[in-house]
């Protein structure tokens, strides 16, 4: 039997293309999904699928056993602002997942494990613009501490046992494929689809908050590449910083505005802002383009007249798009 791929949490916002990309690359009976529900039509029909609770260990390793699975992408996690609603939860999904992978690499039942950090792990502490690859990281929410303490069994594990694990810290993630899944950079999704829908937006984040940012199709692009590059290439065991792009909503929405004038935004501050407030407004991912030549394809201005242009069609819009 041919080794398998699985992925856990297929249905989430990354999860999602990062099937699709993999089906495409490796054959879709060759990669499995797997989610706690059939919510995705389009991902479930195009492959295999399986209902897998991300939290239980027993469900996973006998998928694993079964299905020669050696490589698995935990995409499951509860994000940012949910987080902070449910903490418990979020430290039991985010936490125990994590283990029961990385369990299994121990293990040898399986030979390579992805996961996925984010820029939630920095906090008000932490240098602000380019953030190093090596730095302080006091993070201030459930998430961002889910995804430190992460980090560190994760390069425990590759120093004690062995474990092929691998990991980015991944910036807002910006995709017109798939919905936004409860985190604090979700308004630079949700500005397009009100850009084409409503000509309107009301940031829940104050105009002037600079964050990064990555377009999709480089996000997955980048975990490609680094589930591809050589072992030895590899010497972040933790996770590397990621990067691509930096903006506020007032310069995003100054880009949307190019290619339709009309379009007006306001601010209305919620939550999410002392969040966002404790995160980096750009970083400084060198030591990714150095170890396995990471490199971004999109920049704020293709990026934004992809979103426009593919909302439109997707929205059967009348927008004309400047």
């Amino acid at each position: 039997m041919d080794s398998k791929i699985l992925i856990i949490g297929a249905c989430g916002q990354i999860g999602t293309e990062l099937t699709t990309a993999l089906r495409e690359k490796h054959g879709r009976e060759n990669v499995i999904a797997s989610d706690i529900n059939t919510r995705n039509l389009d991902l479930v029909n195009s492959g295999p699928f399986l209902i897998i609770d991300a939290k239980n260990y027993n469900a996973i390793k006998d998928c694993c056993e079964l299905n020669n699975v050696k490589t698995v992408y935990l995409m499951a996690a509860l994000l940012s602002a949910t987080g902070e609603k449910y903490p418990m939860e979020a430290w039991d999904l985010n936490m125990n997942s994590l283990f029961h992978v990385l369990n299994l690499a121990k293990d040898k039942v399986i030979d390579a494990v992805f996961w996925p950090s984010s820029i939630a792990v920095f906090g008000p502490s932490t240098p602000k613009q380019n953030t190093p690859q090596h730095t302080i990281c006091e993070p201030t929410t459930v998430y961002g501490i889910t995804k430190q303490v992460g980090e560190r069994w994760c390069e425990y594990y590759h120093e004690k046992y062995g474990v092929d694990v691998r990991s980015v810290r991944y910036p807002g993630i910006i995709s017109y494929k798939t919905e936004p899944g409860g985190g604090t950079t979700d308004y630079a999704v949700e500005i397009f689809h009100k850009a084409i829908l409503d000509g309107s937006y009301t940031s829940f984040l104050k105009e002037d908050t600079e964050l990064p940012m990555m377009f999709m199709e480089d996000a997955i692009s980048a975990t490609l590449q680094l589930m591809e590059a050589p072992k030895d290439a590899i010497c972040i065991r933790s996770s590397y910083n990621l990067a691509a792009i930096n903006f506020t909503p007032q310069t995003l929405s100054n880009a949307i505005k190019k290619h339709v004038p009309e379009f007006k935004i306001s601010y209305e501050p919620d939550f999410r802002q002392a969040i966002a407030d404790s995160w980096p407004s750009s970083i400084d991912d060198s030591v990714a383009r150095t170890d396995w030549n990471w490199n971004h394809n999109y920049d704020l201005e293709s990026m934004t007249f992809e979103m426009l242009s593919q909302l439109n069609t997707i929205y059967d819009s009348k927008v004309t798009l400047s």
